[in-house]
């Protein structure tokens, strides 16, 4: 008697199971969340600090009107601690302090246009404020979700099996950060950018790749960062042109849209910090101007890290820090021994950066370095694996 084998896993069914092991993450650290400050009272205090606005009063109407219901705003309201304080601010008001300037626009800009669109009808619901906090969540939540979904895509292209890709992503959805990616922070926004740039980048979009993780670039500083993804593959991508096919002109346009492609990527840093200097330094004498904006290379958002918070290059690193370092050694150490093995089984590959890898694996360094060749060269089979189309 034939035994019928069951259907194989599909792309398409471990995406759905990443994209609802998401969605179920969030709920279930929503409901901790709602547990625990049943239990316990807040550590931060912050959350009834909201003074008029200084610089933007046309927010103030919305935040005068009567509200319907106030114990569900007053619930909302008192989640708003640590950092959403300033992003929720920063929406509401603008940038009004120096200090403000080290929390970049994108989260601000979309809780504020989510706010006085789809959600502006709660305003007299539950209160401006609590608005403000609502589209925080919703924005971060759903960013969340969409950033795993794009990990797995991700991951299914440099992995080529889906069912690390995808055990890959469901860890992702219960990391132990997982409260930083649901509160009112900017990880959500950025690993959504920078991780769906990176797949446009390895699926051949190479300028959609660039807008990506510019925006990316709007949500953390660190977005910068990820222009270091286009200068590698541009490296490679040179080489090949100029050594191995011997093509100069090939190789001067992969320089220049490289270069390019980078500038673009950090516009969104520098253009912040022009927006600063101009708000804060421009059109004072010298005795008004703060430190920062005498420097020869003025940096606003490194003044304001290191004056107000003490944050620096190796600042971190004292013995008070202690306990935060061993509460994060199991995942520095997973990180570390991860490196470490995959440094010895695979060492010719690491040390020549890709230049000059093993015979097995040449496949996988044309996959990364040369995505479209690959996919016009490849079997079926072989492109059935990373075939999700980008939406």
């Amino acid at each position: 008697m034939a035994i019928n084998k069951p259907p194989a896993t599909t792309n398409s069914d471990n995406e759905r199971i990443v994209i609802g092991s998401a969605i179920a993450s969030r709920l279930l650290l929503l409901f901790l969340i709602v547990f625990w400050r049943f239990l316990l009272s807040p550590y931060d205090t912050s959350a009834s600090l909201n003074p008029p606005c200084l610089i933007n009063p046309s927010s103030l109407p919305l935040s005068q009107q009567p509200v319907l219901f106030p114990q569900i705003g007053s619930a909302i309201e008192s989640s708003i601690v640590w950092d959403g304080v300033y992003f929720v601010r920063i929406a509401q008001c603008g940038y009004e302090y120096e200090k403000s300037y080290a929390f970049l626009p994108l989260l601000p800009f979309c809780i504020s246009l989510l706010s006085h669109t789809v959600l502006l009808p709660l305003v007299p619901v539950i209160g401006h404020r609590a608005v403000l906090g609502l589209s925080g969540y919703l924005i971060n939540n759903i960013a969340f979700v969409l950033a795993a979904r794009y990990l797995f895509r991700l991951s299914l292209v440099i992995l080529k099996d889906a069912e690390a890709a995808m055990r890959a992503s469901v860890l992702f959805c219960f990391n132990p950060a997982s409260i930083f990616y649901s509160s009112l922070y900017t990880e959500s926004l950025y690993s959504l950018f920078s991780l769906g740039g990176l797949y446009h980048l390895m699926s051949g979009r190479r300028s959609v790749s660039a807008l990506w993780l510019a925006l990316s670039g709007c949500a953390r500083s660190n977005g910068v960062l990820n222009a270091g993804y286009i200068c590698f593959l541009t490296m490679h991508w040179a080489y090949d042109a100029l050594f191995l096919k011997k093509c100069i002109r090939k190789g001067l346009q992969v320089l220049i849209s490289g270069a390019l492609n980078c500038v673009f990527i950090f516009a969104p840093f520098i253009g912040f910090q022009a927006y600063g200097y101009y708000n804060i330094c421009s059109g004072r004498i010298p005795e008004e101007m703060r430190p920062w904006c005498k420097a020869r290379v003025p940096l606003l958002y490194n003044f304001v890290q290191s004056h107000y918070w003490g944050v620096g290059f190796l600042k971190y690193f004292r013995f008070k820090q202690l306990p935060n370092f061993l509460l994060a050694s199991p995942i520095l150490s997973l990180a570390f021994f991860s490196i470490l093995h995959y440094g010895m089984s695979k060492t010719k590959l690491l040390f020549s950066v890709g230049f000059q890898p093993m015979d097995d694996d040449r496949n996988s360094a044309a996959m990364l370095y040369f995505p479209e060749r690959v996919s016009r060269s490849s079997t079926p089979h072989t492109t059935s694996s990373s075939g999700l189309q980008a939406p």
